[in-house]
């Protein structure tokens, strides 16, 4: 399927410096939004290592006869080193780690993703919009327990704390799923600045009725600062063309 994608990213109106980092391969065939956290240089550094490190491990092993799988899981593992030793050779960063959600279209374009943290991917088709990964973070795993109601998880005070990030040496699962994608669905990567002031019904409504992914890109972006900005904010969307 024909691809069209755009992303954009905002430092918002609270914060002074932009931890969120993205990556869009020139050809379409993988996408990566990353927030980082650890302080302003740290969050910064995390998120930047981490969307490199991915996105170079790909583009060096795009072809080595790995399922896509593998290649997700190995990749996320050598964002996850690039942070740990940076960390090392820079004590003043070892908090320092990130979100990542990432979406890779292989093996004939058939799509895969991973995530770790609570980055999110989303696919609209029609009138759905539904959140693809699941959130790893202390209230997304109460929800599942039914400690906590969906709605009380929405404005729970950890709501923040993840279950996982990259740069950790206790690193744990990483969550790597195939991806059901047909013509005319759309896909969006972001940062959680957006869906912390956006409900899902907003986040969705330009998703619908715009339709250049790079308008939609800065209407959202645009409607999250509207709301209070409190976060920087990343979003990547990725469009597939309805057949002829």
């Amino acid at each position: 399927m024909k691809r069209s994608f755009a992303g954009k990213t905002d430092t918002g109106l609270v914060r002074a410096v932009n931890q969120d980092s993205y990556h869009i391969d020139p050809e379409g065939r993988f996408f990566i939004v990353a927030d980082g956290m650890g302080g302003h240089a740290g969050g910064q550094e995390a998120s930047k290592l981490a969307t490199q490190a991915i996105q170079l491990y790909f583009n060096k092993h795009w072809n080595d006869p790995l399922e896509t799988p593998e290649l997700l899981h190995k990749a996320f593992l050598a964002a996850n080193q690039a942070i740990l030793e940076d960390q090392q050779g820079h004590p003043e960063r070892s908090d320092m780690g990130t979100t990542a959600v990432a979406a890779i279209f292989r093996d004939e374009g058939k799509p895969w993703c991973a995530n770790i943290g609570d980055s999110r991917l989303y696919r609209l088709r029609g009138a759905d919009f539904v959140q693809i990964t699941e959130d790893q973070t202390w209230v997304a795993q109460a929800v599942k327990r039914n400690a906590l109601t969906p709605e009380q998880a929405k404005v729970h005070p950890w709501r923040h704390v993840l279950s996982q990030c990259l740069g950790r040496e206790d690193l744990g699962d990483i969550d790597i799923a195939p991806m059901d994608v047909q013509p005319g669905d759309r896909l969006l990567l972001c940062s959680d600045g957006l869906t912390e002031e956006l409900s899902d019904a907003l986040i969705a409504s330009p998703l619908k009725s715009i339709r250049a992914c790079e308008m939609a890109a800065t209407t959202l972006v645009d409607a999250a600062k509207e709301k209070g900005g409190r976060d920087n904010i990343t979003v990547v969307i990725v469009a597939f063309d309805l057949l002829k």
